[in-house]
């Protein structure tokens, strides 16, 4: 554990359910922060932090939608100092053109990935900053970074994203506050293609045909713990991580 952390500090994961979220939340466990774990479904919240609890780790679970600006604030109120925000609900909705695609998608998907994103670091940045030493993670995606065919609606939300964690580092120079953003590539969990197509297991199992070994949740996690964990002064302000097959959005190796 480096001095960046020490057991009792505060780390706050939002979209902890499950994949990349629950992934982190188990890293920073480990790392020996305090973890608070939200999500909307609060049975997956509240198995996790028993199951870290048995491991020894310090967990509470606190059932939340990050769209909705008023449990937010509330939610904010319990803490009067706050070490880690791990910003990772959000998610893809479709995979239509943009003549065709689906208004309600393009606004779900903007809501969740970025007014989540901009609630949540808002209500509880007063905390990060009395901590002397906070941390603001933003887990965009390489989405952000480049666009591709059918990927408009997303690409949109997670380019704000990455936007949103630009300008706040450059607003809140000079704070005790970092500002890190992980742009993951193709990371396979259970959740995230099946949800982008609407539960079809086909089209969620042609994203990752032939590609022998894409991201897991676990290698975003640590990176993830990886980067808060760095000395205070050290910020990483952009981390993008692909599977060595991937070398861009649109070019991947698959084997035949």
């Amino acid at each position: 554990m480096s001095a960046a952390t020490s057991a009792r500090r505060i780390a706050i994961v939002t979209g902890a359910s499950s994949g990349i979220g629950a992934a982190t939340a188990r890293g920073l466990a480990a790392a020996g922060y305090r973890v608070v774990l939200t999500a909307r479904r609060k049975d997956r919240i509240e198995a996790l932090a028993a199951e870290l609890a048995d491991a020894g780790h310090d967990a509470v679970a606190y059932a939340l939608d990050v769209t909705d600006r008023a449990a937010v604030d509330a939610f904010a109120t319990a803490f009067r100092e706050v070490a880690v925000l791990v910003n990772n609900a959000g998610g893809a909705l479709g995979a239509d053109p943009v003549a065709s695609s689906s208004p309600e998608d393009w606004r779900q998907m903007y809501e969740t990935n970025v007014i989540g994103t901009l609630n949540v670091t808002q209500a509880l940045l007063p905390a990060l900053t009395a901590s002397g030493d906070g941390t603001v993670v933003v887990l965009s995606s390489t989405a952000g970074h480049g666009t591709y065919e059918g990927g408009g609606g997303y690409v949109a939300a997670k380019h704000a994203e990455h936007v949103l964690a630009e300008t706040l580092r450059l607003e809140i120079v000079g704070t005790p506050v970092r500002v890190i953003e992980i742009a993951p590539g193709m990371v396979k969990t259970d959740e995230f293609a099946l949800t982008r197509f609407g539960g079809d297991q086909e089209k969620a199992a042609k994203v990752y045909a032939g590609v022998a070994e894409p991201l897991t949740a676990d290698d975003v996690a640590d990176t993830i713990t990886w980067a808060v964990t760095r000395p205070p002064h050290v910020n990483i302000d952009l981390l993008v991580v692909r599977p060595r097959a991937q070398a861009s959005n649109t070019k991947v190796h698959r084997d035949a």
